[in-house]
């Protein structure tokens, strides 16, 4: 039995790859998530061509993406996000606070991110903590989020 299976990507997956990339990866990582989810599909000979048209797409959407990576990063770089939650007496959080609290506070200050490009530690308590969000394969914006009660 094969202990890895060749695919291609065509689209960026965390932690394997970007869109034409020729990964390996277990035979049923392959079979039973990226192919069916349409993130991958089977490596052959005859797919050079279409590795290299998927390269030159996702080079040139870098291209055109860097600038304005750059023009986010500006606009997001030293911003204090505040977030308002709900807070125990002892000043711990009823939950945490979420990726997606953070995307949407940061919409709101006009800069709209994925929340899955946002990394931040588990915030369980009040108080500022760092985080950054990957705008860019190679740019990176630094930012506070600051987690106010709620009243």
């Amino acid at each position: 039995m094969a202990k890895e299976t060749k695919v291609i990507l065509t689209t960026t997956v965390g932690n394997l790859g970007h869109s034409g990339d020729v990964v390996e990866v277990r035979p049923g990582y392959a079979r039973n998530y990226l192919i069916p989810q349409g993130l991958a599909f089977a490596w052959n000979r005859g797919a050079a061509e279409q590795i290299a048209q998927m390269q030159r797409a996702r080079r040139a959407a870098a291209l055109a993406t860097r600038e304005d990576a750059v023009a986010a990063k500006n606009a997001i770089d030293g911003t204090v996000v505040e977030i308002a939650a709900k807070v125990s007496e002892s000043g711990k959080l009823f939950g945490a606070v979420s990726a997606d609290a953070i995307a949407k506070a940061l919409g709101e200050k006009g800069n709209a991110v994925e929340a899955k490009s946002i990394s931040v530690e588990t915030i369980k308590t009040t108080g500022d903590f760092a985080a950054t969000v990957q705008l860019h394969p190679e740019i990176t914006a630094n930012f506070t989020v600051k987690v106010v009660a709620a009243e």
